[in-house]
């Protein structure tokens, strides 16, 4: 007699089948992606206190250290945060990295360019091709940009959290940590570059996010992309402010 097959089928959850599906990654890289954004935007206004001088600064952040206190104990609400953060990046960026090998699969072939003759047609066809090199520049825009903020993220906090990059850094400083990074030509150079890479992520990316979370239509579709341009502008600006004010004696 043969032996019973006592396996069962498992039948994958939904949770499984919803991030095995190009909607569900795509979904997930707009969730995540909203999340980095309302924390982007909380950090820029946050960084702009040390314009009220080195006071407000440190106490600042000496206050985010004790958010939820006394129900949270020290820091706790800061490890929160960084742990919900340090989520949203890993889920954004492997939802992206598949999503790419999955395009990369499922084109294995460049699309064949139509010969520009009188007789091949090329006026109908050259929309058609206006469309797919402006969504091929934004894929490469976000994929390049992706990993400049990645490289990025990394340096930062070796910077300013860890200190362990910034050789006249001391812990319990934070306006004078700021203001050693930025002394420097490569941390100007490291951070503008990266906020420049930042604008223009968030300025393809909102609009994408807006799409995928069916909040996009065509009478909708101008204000979408207009939001995305004024978000990554003030962004951009907010950001690269602060090196610019140290680099010209205005902070210091």
């Amino acid at each position: 007699m043969a032996a019973l097959d006592t396996r069962t089928d498992r039948r994958p959850s939904f949770a499984g089948l919803l991030w095995g599906s190009t909607v569900g990654k795509k979904t997930a890289m707009a969730v995540s992606g909203i999340v980095m954004l309302l924390y982007l935007v909380v950090h820029m206004l946050g960084n702009l206190k040390i314009f009220f001088g080195a006071g407000d600064f440190d106490a600042y952040a000496a206050w985010l250290r004790t958010i939820g206190e006394p129900f949270l104990h020290h820091e706790w609400f800061l490890w929160i945060a960084r742990v919900v953060l340090v989520a949203a990046v890993v889920t954004h960026a492997v939802a992206a990295f598949q999503l790419s090998r999955r395009d990369i699969a499922a084109r294995p072939v460049k699309y064949a360019r139509p010969s520009p003759d009188r007789h091949s047609g090329w006026r109908r066809f050259a929309p058609h091709l206006s469309r797919r090199r402006r969504a091929s520049y934004a894929t490469r825009t976000m994929r390049w940009g992706g990993i400049i903020l990645g490289l990025f993220i990394v340096w930062h906090i070796l910077d300013l959290t860890t200190l362990t990059v910034n050789p006249h850094a001391a812990a319990g400083h934070p306006y004078a940590n700021v203001v050693a990074t930025f002394s420097t030509w490569y941390g100007d150079v490291i951070y503008i570059v990266a906020m420049l890479a930042l604008g223009l992520h968030i300025r393809h990316g909102f609009w994408s996010a807006a799409q995928t979370l069916g909040a996009g239509s065509a009478a909708r579709d101008r204000v979408l992309k207009t939001t995305a341009n004024v978000l990554a502008l003030l962004l951009t600006a907010g950001f690269i402010s602060v090196p610019v004010a140290v680099m010209t004696g205005l902070v210091s």
